[in-house]
C-alpha cells in the first residue's frame, strides 16, 4: 500500500486534502513515520506486522469512524488527550476559548489563586488546559456522564493538572454563592433538525447527548448554566460560553435578562461568532 492508495480510500468521505491528513496522522502517531518518510515512499516498507495493523486501521476509517477515536487520542492546545467514544472529541476552535480565558484571567484578576469551574468538561481538555496556564489557579470540572469522568480524570492525571473532577449534572446544579472567579462551558448546542447536515463522522461516533438539544429548546443548557453562575460567581466573576451562531441574539438576551452585564462576542479561528462572555 502507497500513501496515495490509503488517502484515495478515505475520499469517498473526505476531500482529498482531509483525507490526506488522516493518513499521515495515522501513518505519523501509529508508526512513527515522518513526512519525509511518507513522501518518499517508506510506507511500503512497514513489516508484515505493521501492514496489518494498518489494513485494520483503514478499514475503521471507511466506516467514517474519526481518526481520534481509532487512535485513542486527540491533540489539543499542544498536548495529547486521550479520547474514547462517549466523549466528545475537542475541536480546534475550543482551543481559542481556552486562550480567551487565558488572557482574561491573566490581565484582569488580582486574585493571587482565582477559581475556576468547567462545566461539561468531557475529556477535560478545557479544564486541564486552564489548570496548566493559569499558575496558582484552582479548577474545577463537572461532569454527569461515567464514560466522561473517566476520560477526564485519566486525561488530568496524566498531565500532572491539578483539576479536581467530580459527577454533576449541568441541568441539576448545586446551590451555591461567591465561589468562582470563572465559569466556562462548552454545552451541547445542535439542535436535532440540524443532523442532517452533520457529517456522518460525528453523528455516528461521538455521544449524542454532548452534541444535541430538543428543537425547541436550543438555549436548554445555557439558561441551566446562567442561572448557577449568577449566584455561584463572585462580584466581577466572569462566564465564558461556546455558542451556536444560530442563537446569539437569543443567548445574549437570555444573558442580560438573567442580569449579566458587559458581554462581549468574539470569532473563532474560521471567523464564526463561536464564543461568549459576560460578566457579574
Amino acid at each position: 500500500m502507497t500513501y496515495t492508495e490509503l488517502w484515495h480510500r478515505l475520499t469517498p468521505l473526505y476531500d482529498s486534502n482531509e483525507a490526506k491528513a488522516i493518513v499521515r496522522i495515522v501513518l505519523e502517531e501509529r508508526f512513527g513515520l515522518s513526512v519525509t518518510d511518507i513522501y518518499t515512499g517508506k510506507v511500503t516498507q512497514l513489516s508484515a506486522h505493521a501492514v496489518a495493523e494498518l489494513r485494520k486501521i483503514m478499514m475503521r476509517l471507511e466506516q467514517a469512524e474519526p481518526v481520534q477515536y481509532v487512535l485513542g487520542k486527540a491533540c489539543f492546545y499542544g498536548r495529547s488527550f486521550t479520547v474514547s467514544q462517549g466523549v466528545l472529541i475537542p475541536r480546534p476552535e475550543t482551543e481559542d476559548l481556552c486562550t480567551w480565558v487565558i488572557e482574561t484571567v491573566l490581565s484582569s484578576f488580582s486574585c493571587p489563586e482565582p477559581c475556576l469551574l468547567d462545566i461539561g468538561t468531557g475529556s477535560g481538555c478545557i479544564a486541564a488546559t486552564l489548570a496548566l496556564n493559569i499558575p496558582h489557579a484552582h479548577v474545577s470540572a463537572w461532569d454527569i456522564s461515567p464514560e466522561a469522568l473517566v476520560v477526564a480524570r485519566a486525561n488530568v492525571k496524566a498531565l500532572k493538572a491539578s483539576v479536581d473532577v467530580a459527577e454533576v449534572d449541568a441541568l441539576n446544579l448545586p446551590s451555591d454563592s461567591d465561589r468562582w472567579e470563572i465559569i466556562v462551558s462548552n454545552p451541547p448546542y445542535i439542535c436535532r433538525k440540524e443532523k442532517a447536515d452533520m457529517e456522518d463522522n460525528v453523528v455516528c461516533y461521538e455521544p449524542a447527548e454532548a452534541l444535541f438539544v430538543p428543537d425547541d429548546d436550543p438555549l436548554l443548557f445555557y439558561r441551566a448554566i446562567a442561572r448557577y453562575a449568577f449566584s455561584a460567581l463572585r462580584v466581577g466573576g466572569m462566564l465564558f460560553f461556546e455558542i451556536n451562531p444560530l442563537y446569539v441574539q437569543s443567548l445574549e438576551t437570555l444573558l442580560c435578562e438573567t442580569g449579566f452585564k458587559d458581554t462581549e462576542l468574539k470569532l473563532d479561528r474560521f471567523g464564526r461568532q463561536r464564543f461568549i462572555k459576560v460578566m457579574r
